[in-house]
């Protein structure tokens, strides 16, 4: 490589240059075909644990008593009603965001003389996000 760059460029820093696209090429290709997948793969354990574990004490709560099998299916409930509340209130949140994005780049598209009307597509995403969480969504019980 470093005799190729030298053919090419005949330039002793050229060697230096080619070097460090080396590293940031191994780089680059580490980070997509170790890392990542790393990543990903424990995610995926740690929540097939956390669901085994869940599991298990739903399994030890049917088996302790008659009332065991009733207190589960509250508990499922439950975390149902946890899970869309969190549901809901991050979608609140991202339509909020959006909406401020669509206002703030309106804006800034406009003083600058370009297609403001461009503003309006994440604007218009987040009103359409308040209007499902508001509007067409279940509510939480």
């Amino acid at each position: 490589m470093t005799h190729l760059a030298l053919l090419l460029f005949n330039d002793p820093d050229a060697v230096a240059a080619s070097g460090m696209w080396v590293f940031l090429s191994i780089a680059a290709v580490s980070l997509f075909v170790v890392f990542l997948p790393t990543v990903a793969w424990l995610d995926k354990r740690s929540k097939e644990r956390e669901s085994f574990y869940k599991a298990e004490t739903l399994r030890r709560i049917t088996e302790a008593s008659g009332e065991g099998a009733k207190a589960a299916v509250e508990l499922m409930r439950e975390e149902g009603r946890i899970e869309r509340r969190m549901k809901g209130e991050g979608l609140k949140f991202v339509g909020l965001i959006c909406i401020a994005v669509g206002v703030g780049s309106w804006i800034f598209l406009q003083v600058q003389g370009g297609p403001y009307m461009a503003g309006l597509i994440p604007g218009l995403i987040g009103v359409a996000m308040l209007i499902y969480v508001y509007v067409l969504a279940r509510p939480v019980d």
